[in-house]
């Protein structure tokens, strides 16, 4: 079984949201496009923030040099993204995978992040409220369910009743949860989190 994680737009904290999933299911993680920061990547990032053993962390299918749509990163390094080269991992293990930016984010001129979802996968929306943010989310999963797709939706940062309640009302997907602002996230926050969403992912 597998989670896609998907944000609105970049930085809305999908690699944090990745960690309490794969923490809290004890599953597998994949990012098939890494675009810049190969020190320290997202995949580094969710290694550093869990806790059990269970989980394999499975190479990128792409990691590029250039912190830009992968699009852009490809062509700095003088490569092609094909979207046939971007094959799920094999594991008997729950797999969280985790997009690079929005849906429509360029893979190459024809593909983008959302031609990776997969009909099987359940998709987590992360959501976070800034001016503009509605119309992202709403655009967003009006997007993803044009493949009749399973959507959960985690909101990241600070409560804001009014966006979060129009958004849920329109889109009629599930909740899963909140993400607060917090100071920092290190392994015990990630597992605090964990445990706080285990039921509902359990249960998605």
């Amino acid at each position: 079984m597998s989670y896609f994680i998907t944000g609105i737009s970049t930085e809305v904290g999908k690699t944090v949201a990745s960690a309490i999933m794969v923490e809290a299911l004890e599953a597998d993680y994949w990012k098939p496009v890494q675009a810049g920061d190969l020190d320290y990547s997202d995949s580094h990032k969710v290694q550093e923030l869990i806790s059990n053993s269970k989980t394999k962390i499975h190479q990128n299918s792409y990691a590029l040099q250039t912190p830009m749509s992968p699009h852009a990163a490809a062509e700095i390094d003088g490569i092609q993204i094909e979207l046939d080269k971007i094959t799920p991992p094999k594991t008997q293990n729950r797999l969280v995978v985790e997009g690079a930016g929005g849906l429509l984010v360029p893979l190459n001129e024809k593909d983008t992040i959302f031609d990776l979802i997969q009909p099987e996968d359940k998709v987590i929306v992360v959501s976070r409220h800034y001016l503009g943010s509605i119309n992202h989310s709403l655009l967003t999963i009006e997007k993803l369910q044009e493949k009749n797709l399973r959507i959960g939706i985690i909101f990241s940062g600070d409560e804001h009743p009014t966006t979060e309640s129009i958004i849920l009302k329109k889109t009629g997907v599930t909740f899963l949860g909140r993400i607060n602002e917090e100071q920092g996230f290190n392994k015990e926050m990630v597992s605090k989190y964990a445990t706080k969403f285990k039921q509902a992912l359990e249960s998605f």
